[in-house]
């Protein structure tokens, strides 16, 4: 128990699902990436911050709006994991597949003055919070690694989705502080980020099939 919310049992797994996604290089983090370029570290980082509040404000209300059902109906949690896994699935093909366009779009977008800190913030957050991806994740993948036995589900959800917030803000905020560091390198050579992206999709079409292959049948 945390805070008297049930720590539900495949906790880890969840983390390792949530940072393989987050690693991989997608829109969140080329919009972040994209700024660090054009703006510096500091930009990029309050650009984090605004994107990971926007994703945990969204992972509330997409809790509190499906949780009472998936704790009530064994026939939709099962439909919210097949679901979970072939959006991981869809994920990997989709990055693979976009490697290039959105690589090159994101790393071209803006070099005028940098804004403020809470335009930044405000920008970020904004991202975050109408990210379909995001929504998607939260409805799909994160309540399969509930414990539904244990009650509380839309307590474990909002855990989960402040664990994913967090994560998102250590592990884009590197890639921030990274891109803002090497300006240079990232902004001379795309390929790089390409390769980036295709081991990343690789490795969300890998989850996606072990989490069709745990499905209770």
């Amino acid at each position: 128990m945390f805070l008297g919310i049930p720590i539900p049992s495949r906790i880890g797994e969840y983390i390792l699902v949530s940072i393989a996604i987050i690693a991989a290089p997608g829109p969140s983090v080329l919009f972040t990436i994209a700024r660090a370029i054009a703006w510096g570290r500091k930009v990029a980082v309050f650009t984090v911050l605004g994107n990971a509040s926007g994703f945990f404000a969204m992972s509330l209300l997409v809790a509190v709006g499906i949780g009472p059902i998936i704790q009530s109906s064994d026939a939709i949690y099962t439909g919210v994991q097949w679901g979970g896994g072939l959006y991981l699935i869809y994920l990997g093909i989709d990055a693979i597949r976009k490697r290039s366009a959105h690589t090159s779009q994101m790393l071209e977008d803006g070099t005028s003055g940098a804004p403020s800190n809470i335009r930044v913030i405000r920008d970020g957050f904004v991202v975050g919070i109408l990210n379909p991806k995001g929504i998607v994740f939260n409805a799909a993948v994160t309540p399969q690694f509930i414990d539904r036995g244990e009650g509380k589900v839309v307590l474990q959800l909002i855990l989960l989705g402040a664990i994913f917030a967090c994560f998102a803000f250590i592990l884009d905020g590197t890639w921030g502080l990274l891109a803002g560091t090497a300006r240079n390198w990232l902004s001379t050579n795309i390929q790089r980020i390409v390769m980036l992206r295709t081991i990343g999709g690789v490795v969300m079409i890998i989850l996606g099939l072990l989490v069709l292959l745990q499905i209770k049948r």
